[in-house]
């Protein structure tokens, strides 16, 4: 039954999330281009809500815990769980006075309305996880990015998406370059859970009623930690609060 029901409201959902998209392309275009980067990245936060939105249609909730804990005013590394794109515009969205950046695929700087844009243009980075000699230097220059404009950058140690849940393995060549040139930022583990059962079924029809989580955990500064310590703290803070 709920795959059955899935397939009208998927395609209500679709049509929602591709004019949110195919609007904001153009609305990040003149924000950028006329009115600099604040007027531009407040466009992507509200497209962040238009796409929270959409995913309402499929009866699917958000939430965050622990913003609290958030460090003022000091560059932030946050490291995640990944288990669908929907955890990329939650991070956006609930931690948007932080000004996350991301590290992403270069795949994904091309052909998607509004979701390239933001990462050529906005402060993320496009790396070839096939080649890591274009990949490390282009984290070492966010890393320097967030060091120097007390912003956050966002990473995904396990290099892709998690189908079901479980974590993969978690790398640590990008979370050792961005400790290494953000050396006052503080780390942040961030555990996602239940997005990927808005795709349990796939791309299409999308699953149904998935209470989507953002967690927060306790900052580490990267100063005070050698750094196998303090990525053995983040991978347990993580893991440790998948359900």
């Amino acid at each position: 039954m709920h795959k059955i029901l899935s397939y009208p409201l998927s395609i209500v959902y679709y049509l929602f999330l591709s004019l949110s998209l195919l609007l904001f392309h153009p609305i990040q275009w003149i924000c950028l281009k006329l009115f600099g980067y604040q007027a531009h990245k407040t466009s992507v936060d509200i497209l962040q809500w238009f796409l929270m939105r959409s995913a309402n249609i499929l009866g699917t909730t958000f939430n965050v815990e622990g913003r609290e804990k958030l460090p003022q005013n000091k560059p932030i590394i946050y490291v995640s769980n990944h288990q669908s794109m929907f955890d990329i515009v939650s991070i956006i969205w609930f931690l948007r006075a932080t000004h996350p950046k991301f590290v992403s695929k270069k795949e994904l700087g091309k052909g998607i309305p509004s979701v390239s844009f933001n990462l050529k243009y906005g402060g993320s980075v496009l790396i070839d996880r096939n080649d890591p000699k274009q990949a490390l230097p282009a984290i070492k220059g966010l890393g320097e990015y967030i060091q120097k404009h007390n912003r956050s950058a966002v990473i995904f140690p396990e290099g892709t998406r998690s189908k079901t849940g479980k974590p993969k393995r978690f790398s640590e060549n990008g979370v050792k370059m961005l400790c290494k040139f953000a050396p006052d930022a503080y780390v942040v583990p961030l555990t996602i859970n239940n997005s990927w059962k808005m795709f349990r079924f796939g791309m299409f029809p999308m699953g149904l009623g998935s209470a989507l989580k953002l967690q927060v955990h306790e900052a580490m500064k990267v100063s005070d930690f050698d750094f196998a310590t303090l990525f053995q703290k983040t991978e347990e803070a993580i893991v440790s609060s998948i359900k």
